[in-house]
């Protein structure tokens, strides 16, 4: 199994049409035996990371999929319905180096052990409990400063299911040298592991780190 992940940007005035696709397109990827997970996106400006960063304009789409679908996959109706409503596409060929947690009470990522040295993506996800959501959110900021001024970052945005309580982050580095750096020697990103452990703020979370075997478009 591979793991493809698009982002589509869209105008303003195709804004609705891009909500009825996330409710409708669910039917079309359940019904593809080829598949074994998949999410459909909404994201954010990757600025601070909290609802209102939420971007309307750009949508995105997690599969993991039979390898040898992969490519029948990107033609089919699917994600040439977002292209007929986009103004760009942005798509990333991903293979699991780690996977931790679940996703939906899922293990989603199929991980095979392989030397890679080149650049690498990381996915966050975690819902979130409900009453821990303000202290949640009050713990965000410092963690962002950190991570758009970590050495090593492309680009990092945030992606969630819903708008609240399903929160994640799609961030893409040079090196799992750069990452690793982040998650574990950034004062920041470790209070943040410190509260999570003393707060108990996730009902569930999970945490990704993938090859980048191909790019393209622009995120």
């Amino acid at each position: 199994m591979i793991t493809v992940i698009y982002f589509w940007t869209v105008e303003p005035k195709h804004v609705l049409q891009a909500i009825v696709r996330m409710a409708l397109d669910r039917r079309a990827l359940k019904k593809n035996a080829s598949i074994s997970f998949f999410k459909l996106l909404g994201t954010g400006k990757g600025e601070t990371f909290t609802p209102r960063d939420a971007n309307s304009l750009r949508w995105g789409l997690l599969v993991t999929i039979k390898e040898e679908e992969l490519e029948k996959f990107g033609q089919a109706s699917v994600c040439n319905r977002w292209r007929k409503i986009s103004t760009s596409e942005y798509r990333a060929i991903l293979k699991p180096i780690s996977s931790h947690g679940q996703w939906s009470m899922r293990e989603p990522f199929t991980v095979e052990k392989f030397d890679w040295a080149g650049p690498v993506a990381a996915i966050t996800r975690a819902r979130i409990k409900w009453r821990m959501n303000p202290k949640f959110w009050s713990a965000v900021p410092p963690v962002t400063l950190s991570l758009h001024s970590s050495p090593g970052l492309r680009n990092a945005i945030g992606i969630g299911e819903a708008p609240l309580g399903l929160q994640g982050t799609f961030s893409i580095w040079e090196s799992a040298a750069d990452l690793r750096a982040f998650a574990y020697q950034g004062s920041a990103h470790i209070e943040a592991i410190n509260k999570t452990k003393e707060l108990d703020w996730y009902a569930e979370e999970l945490f990704a780190r993938f090859a980048i075997l191909e790019e393209s478009g622009s995120l």
